[in-house]
């Protein structure tokens, strides 16, 4: 990886090191607020108040939050910008006038740490052994030039990433407002036009209410337990040792509904799935961070399968795949399922039957084929806006390598991204 003039220097040599222990731990003393709480793969929370301003690279320490440094050659580093708060799980480190942060944050992308780590049950990587990590080290514009072209990649990433989250919103917001809050038939009965629905979709809701075991739900809707609107747990097929995508609950995300990797593994034991169903962890804490994820990810017909700490919901006709995922989403599932959750403490789990007690409005099947239609797009989008980030992400680890040997021109890879804005 190295240029020929390039010297390979210790990572401590180059850095500043920030001590980030003096964050507020204990939950008493964290308050909700907008500044990020990050541990050590990424953001754990938001609080009021902030320990670091300014441009840092964040460097995971140990298997905090279900990573386990055992299982990979590189470091979880990444950069964080602004104002923001650290555990102690995470190494806090600047560049300092030999050194771009951004640059920095690239080369340990890719280099291995696995002869640099101490522990067995729970590898660490130390302070001491950080700063012994053995860097390539080109002049300090070099870096910049190289760290803005990868940083070019990473923007449309971040860009997709954000736009993910707008859609995401939309969809959600939409499920609320049709499947809970019941705003269009609220408007019909007030005597106004639904907001935002056109003339067509607005006319396939009632304009009153009848009383069920929910509550007050739209006429012609029907109240159903869980169970009589989705399949939980549907049997899949799948012969034992056969190598197939799999999909562990380190990879399930919190936040949007693409699983971060899949892996190709023989079958052995745990939950089997198919395009269209919704993965919804049942132990804590992944139910009350949030893992949830929707399959689109397999090859048409395929079973795929995973941890057995998932429960797989899988909506029936005319409720279409989509409805399962959002109903996941909804702070009314989730409180549901922690609130029946059982076990000892540090390893409760919700049972499946206690599904069997949730209720729901069931739509007629006109506004689920209409929900469907409104949806399905939205979730096509943000699965093509990952499909390309993936791609991104794979063209800038395969560059980095070649610009710092010189198999690639820095100048060259400027001159190409300027004739292409």
């Amino acid at each position: 990886m190295v240029g020929d003039n390039w010297p390979l220097v210790p990572l401590g040599e180059v850095t500043e090191n920030f001590d980030g222990r003096r964050v507020p731990v204990k939950e008493i003393e964290r308050k909700p607020g907008p500044f990020p709480y990050y541990g050590a793969s990424g953001i754990v929370d938001r609080v009021d108040s902030y320990l670091f301003d300014g441009e840092y690279l964040l460097i995971g320490e140990d298997g905090e939050d279900g990573e386990n440094l055992r299982t990979r050659q590189t470091p979880i580093a990444f950069i964080a910008d602004g104002k923001f708060w650290v555990n102690n799980h995470a190494h806090i480190v600047r560049g300092n006038h030999f050194a771009e942060t951004r640059f920095l944050c690239y080369i340990l992308s890719q280099t291995d740490i696995s002869g640099y780590l101490t522990g067995s049950t729970m590898p660490k990587l130390t302070q001491g052994n950080l700063n012994r990590l053995p860097i390539p080290l080109p002049p300090l514009p070099i870096q910049r030039r190289i760290a803005s072209i990868l940083g070019s990649l990473d923007d449309k990433i971040e860009l997709n990433r954000q736009m993910n989250e707008t859609l995401e919103a939309m969809a959600k917001a939409l499920f609320q407002s049709w499947f809970v809050d019941f705003d269009p038939v609220h408007a019909k009965a007030q005597g106004k036009k639904p907001e935002g629905m056109d003339e067509a979709t607005a006319e396939l809701f009632p304009d009153s209410f009848v009383e069920s075991e929910l509550g007050k739900i739209p006429k012609g809707w029907k109240a159903k337990r869980l169970p009589d609107t989705i399949e939980v747990n549907p049997p899949r097929r799948l012969r034992k040792g056969t190598i197939a995508p799999y999909l562990d609950m380190k990879n399930l995300p919190t936040r949007g509904h693409s699983a971060e990797e899949v892996l190709q593994r023989g079958f052995s034991s745990g939950t089997k799935f198919q395009n269209g169903d919704t993965l919804f962890a049942r132990i804590t804490p992944c139910l009350e961070n949030g893992k949830t994820g929707f399959v689109d990810f397999l090859e048409e017909g395929q079973v795929g399968w995973g941890s057995t700490e998932y429960i797989i919901l899988t909506p029936k006709p005319p409720l279409p795949p989509q409805f399962g995922y959002l109903l996941a989403r909804s702070d009314a599932l989730r409180t549901h399922a922690i609130q029946n959750m059982t076990g000892t403490s540090g390893r409760q789990r919700v049972p499946a039957e206690s599904l069997n007690t949730f209720w729901l409005a069931s739509p007629p099947p006109p506004i689920a084929r209409r929900f469907d239609e409104v949806t399905v797009s939205v979730m096509a989008a943000i699965k093509a806006n990952v499909n390309q980030s993936r791609t991104l992400a794979t063209l800038r680890d395969t560059l980095l390598p070649k610009l710092l040997s010189g198999e690639l021109s820095v100048a060259g890879l400027e001159s190409k991204q300027k004739a292409s804005l």
